[in-house]
């Protein structure tokens, strides 16, 4: 199986100061993997870096077949329609319904029919058990339920890879299992998913593949 991720001797600069020094890391099709470290650590670089957002400028990198070393601006869009993105503030769109916070991201990566718009976001809704919620504002809903929208909002174009950047920082510990658990599903189904976390709490409650951001490397646990 190839892999979604291929880093080889990379260094993630952030302001132009080293932050994580000589990665090499491959992840597959399905894998479930913890980028665990403090606040600081790389761990948000290393994801910047996975969706554009950070340019590559040593090493060798390729996600979801797009080679990040010579990725041009106007190729950045398509490589994240292959990518699922789920932040800790959970980012939406406070002045519009639910439905109407997924659909402002599928017009913004393509889709046009009406009638598609309306089943696939009744489709994603469902996959993260929020059925008969589309028509709530986001400040309707609790912490745990908007997390949840976000989630359905970074599947809205199945993708290959879900990057969650500290999703339960926010999160009682009670739903913070129930994120953890939900995203942990969605990699069983053949989407990899990269959670990253400072929480010990959250990260011991199943164990699984680990990169440890710590001092400017990155140390695979398993």
């Amino acid at each position: 199986m190839s892999d979604l991720i291929k880093f080889d001797g990379v260094t993630i600069f952030q302001d132009e100061r080293p932050v994580v020094g000589n990665l090499s890391v491959a992840i597959k099709k399905g894998e479930f993997v913890y980028l665990l470290g403090k606040t600081g650590s790389g761990k948000s670089s290393f994801l910047k870096t996975i969706y554009g957002d950070l340019t590559l400028n040593n090493g060798t990198a390729t996600v979801c077949g797009f080679n990040l070393n010579d990725l041009k601006q106007k190729e950045i869009p398509f490589l994240r329609r292959r990518l699922g993105i789920v932040f800790q503030d959970f980012q939406l769109l406070g002045d519009r319904s639910i439905y109407d916070n997924l659909k402002f991201v599928m017009k913004a990566t393509g889709w046009k029919e009406e009638a598609k718009i309306k089943e696939r976001v009744l489709d994603v809704l469902k996959k993260v058990s929020l059925e008969g919620k589309e028509n709530k504002m986001p400040h309707e809903l609790s912490g745990g339920e908007q997390q949840r929208v976000s989630i359905a909002r970074a599947l809205v174009n199945n993708p290959e890879l879900i990057l969650a950047d500290e999703p339960t920082g926010n999160l009682d510990p009670q739903t913070s299992e129930e994120i953890l658990i939900l995203l942990k599903q969605l990699s069983e189904t053949g989407c990899a998913v990269l959670f990253a976390t400072h929480d010990m709490l959250v990260y011991n409650k199943f164990k699984s593949r680990t990169l440890l951001f710590e001092n400017g490397k990155v140390i695979e646990q398993n």
